[in-house]
């Protein structure tokens, strides 16, 4: 029995040349700079906000596409945390600049972990999930639902960014509608981690502050969870009526 030939769906076809345009960028980013991925690395696994902020302040007027590159590395990757990052950003380019520049990056990470994960590195997503206690289901993520779902799940600070990420790969939302959710629930949790962080670091001059922000926050995401349950068993209740 002869073998068969293998022959290229257009899918297969779009992925294969995307791997190799991806790996070569690898490759460019490498020769240009091989301390780019130790200190890359280093830096997003330290868990030193000072360290990073020295690091970021060293590129003079280059420091905000510095600080960009490195955000948008550490959420691409997907299961390093970019608290650290996000936190230097707003000791080193005050509050509201370095909200700005985290969310853009964050968001840009993770968009592109997402197309990684969905399209090249499936078992992977798999087992990241396998070994989270997350309590949303992938059915969730899928069909009318899967925008409001993970605008909520992106909304939350401090919440495993890559299990989120992994939910929405192996899931049927679509990559529109992805993005979008992406774009309007990381700007909250961001904004949170970015002004909580930083207020931490300078919790002396800002205690006062601090203490308004997670009080406030609180109140504002227990009104935000009951209108996201009441949602949920809403469209739940219609699709039972659907299916009988």
């Amino acid at each position: 029995m002869k073998n068969k030939k293998f022959i290229p769906t257009g899918e297969s076809l779009v992925q294969l040349i995307a791997s190799i345009l991806f790996f070569v960028v690898l490759v460019v980013i490498h020769v240009l700079d091989p301390t780019f991925y130790p200190t890359m690395w280093h830096l997003a696994t330290s868990g030193s906000m000072e360290e990073i902020a020295t690091y970021i302040q060293g590129f003079g007027p280059m420091a905000m596409v510095v600080s960009m590159v490195l955000d948008i590395f550490v959420n691409a990757v997907g299961f390093l945390p970019s608290i650290f990052i996000s936190t230097a950003n707003g000791l080193v380019f005050g509050m509201w600049p370095g909200i700005i520049i985290s969310w853009l990056a964050e968001t840009i990470g993770v968009i592109i972990s997402f197309y990684i994960m969905r399209y090249f590195l499936r078992d992977t997503a798999d087992k990241l999930i396998a070994k989270s206690t997350v309590l949303m289901k992938v059915d969730d993520f899928s069909g009318k639902n899967g925008f409001v779902v993970m605008l909520f799940a992106r909304s939350l600070p401090y919440f495993p960014s890559g299990v989120i990420t992994a939910l929405g790969a192996i899931s049927k939302i679509k990559p529109r509608d992805y993005i979008l959710a992406n774009l309007i629930g990381k700007f909250p949790s961001t904004a949170l981690e970015v002004a909580i962080g930083t207020d931490i670091v300078n919790y002396q001059d800002n205690m006062s502050r601090l203490g308004i922000i997670v009080v406030v926050a609180a109140v504002v995401y227990f009104i935000l969870w009951k209108v996201y349950k009441r949602y949920m068993n809403k469209r739940n209740s219609e699709d039972d009526i659907e299916k009988e």
